[in-house]
């Protein structure tokens, strides 16, 4: 249970569904709430695929590129503490950062769902290497079942929050929306801070050893 918890903790801050709310509202804002709805479903179900496909492939990817799991948790911490100072910083009520081009190419398509919905706003390289680097902290089956769980409730809640984005936004306006993407900014700062030395403190153990 401590490892389901911390798992759908870290994932819950880094997925971050309130920080892909205005986005969503911004594509779908021409369809009526039962396409919008849809949308929000396949979405977060395209979520659990593309998360739960890197959680169990994940390593043999780093394998088969001679990557090691430090180098990923480094990496990952790097990307998830650049994303966190984005929440931190002014303007964060605008949601998640994305190129210009892919908001322009998301506005014309009808269906949304798997980009830039799914990937990257909430299965972004950020959450993508925490499953990785859970797989490799699981220690069997439980464990894993465990990871797929906290995976479906984050995707569940996210889907939960982006049904009601139009409901959060207009009660929390402008300043709430930025207080909330301060606070998720911070937790996901620490989250990022903490791979980051998971990642350099066992090469400095290796190289005491040396």
């Amino acid at each position: 249970m401590e490892f389901f918890l911390a798992t759908f903790t870290a994932l819950f801050s880094v997925v971050n569904p309130f920080g892909a709310t205005p986005l969503f509202l911004a594509l779908t804002q021409e369809q009526d709430s039962k396409s919008r709805n849809d949308q929000a479903l396949k979405a977060c179900l395209y979520m659990i695929g593309i998360l739960v496909t890197f959680f169990f492939a994940g390593t043999f990817i780093l394998q088969f590129f001679g990557i090691r799991i430090e180098d990923i948790r480094i990496a990952g911490g790097i990307l998830i503490t650049k994303s966190a100072f984005a929440l931190l910083s002014p303007g964060a009520h605008k949601g998640k950062p994305i190129a210009k081009g892919v908001k322009l190419e998301a506005l014309e398509k009808e269906d949304i769902s798997f980009t830039p919905m799914a990937m990257p706003m909430l299965s972004g390289p950020g959450s993508i290497a925490i499953t990785i680097g859970m797989f490799n902290r699981a220690k069997g089956p439980i464990e894993y079942l465990y990871m797929i769980l906290a995976i479906i409730l984050v995707a569940f809640l996210s889907y939960l929050v982006l049904r009601s984005a139009q409901k959060l936004n207009k009660f929390l306006g402008k300043g709430g929306m930025a207080a909330l993407s301060r606070m998720m900014g911070f937790i996901i700062l620490s989250i990022g801070i903490s791979m980051i030395l998971n990642g350099i403190l066992p090469l400095i153990d290796r190289i005491i050893e040396q």
